[in-house]
């Protein structure tokens, strides 16, 4: 099976799963123990079964439970080295270039380094063959760069936090608003809806997450990305109680395989 999945999505905890190239990675889990072990049972994963755990950055809603994790079912942890030397916990992991593709078994890892207001915030890209599974989140903007690095995908969790006029009216702060609105901050629904038209392909799966549950809603998300529902061959959203089920991915070259080229993973400078 080829397919992603995430344990929850949103301020409060994030994890996705992807289920690639006969390897089981975890991309940051921001939940207790007990509710990540949960979490996976839900999707009936054994937590020992994990190949690897992934943390994009330092933020607590994505890294809250990688040492226990890590510690209970001896989960190889890799992480940028900023992500690593910010780490406000005993989280032991495996350094990596955030500018090299590195390899979990037969699975080619690609970190995309995105602008964040994190140490060296960097997001991932899956491929194993001629599938890709791209997960991104915890972006202030969409860079030139950024946008190339997730062409070709055959699956995606991306990131749609806030509803910008919502964040305007709400009750944070201005200081918390103008972060949140930042270059370096979170992603509006108008911001990812200009990446998903940027990185769309007609085989592509999506999940939208990381929504505010104060500075969004549903009807918001719905009339932003419904001009995509026939661009995209699935489009869902998840929510941060339940996450969202498996969405499997069609082997490349099947009769339900309808997106375009790959691009070839070169290491950069």
């Amino acid at each position: 099976m080829t397919a992603f999945a995430s344990l929850g999505s949103g301020s409060r905890g994030n994890g996705t799963l992807a289920d690639i190239g006969g390897e089981l990675i975890l991309v940051d889990c921001g939940f207790t123990l007990k509710q990540a072990e949960a979490r996976l049972r839900r999707l009936d994963v054994r937590p020992g079964d994990l190949s690897a755990i992934l943390v994009t950055h330092e933020h607590s809603d994505h890294i809250a439970g990688v040492a226990a994790l890590s510690h209970k079912y001896a989960v190889p942890v890799y992480a940028s080295f900023g992500t690593l030397k910010a780490a406000r916990q005993e989280v032991v992991g495996c350094p990596i270039n955030s500018h090299k593709v590195f390899q979990i078994g037969e699975v080619a890892v690609e970190p995309v380094v995105v602008p964040h207001d994190a140490r060296e915030p960097t997001q991932f890209v899956f491929q194993h063959g001629n599938t890709r599974i791209g997960v991104i989140s915890d972006l202030g903007q969409v860079t030139p760069f950024v946008s190339k690095q997730y062409q070709g995908c055959s699956g995606l969790m991306m990131e749609s936090n806030h509803d910008r006029a919502m964040l305007m009216r709400g009750r944070y702060p201005e200081s918390v608003k103008r972060r949140i609105a930042g270059d370096l901050g979170h992603l509006s629904n108008e911001q990812a809806a200009g990446f998903l038209e940027l990185v769309k392909n007609p085989g592509l799966r999506v999940v939208v997450g990381h929504v505010s549950e104060q500075n969004n809603h549903p009807e918001h998300l719905e009339r932003t990305f419904a001009p995509y529902a026939d661009q995209v061959a699935e489009l869902r959203f998840a929510t941060q109680g339940a996450g969202i089920d498996w969405m499997s991915l069609p082997e490349r070259g099947s009769a339900n395989d309808t997106h375009g080229e790959v691009p070839e993973l070169a290491e950069r400078a």
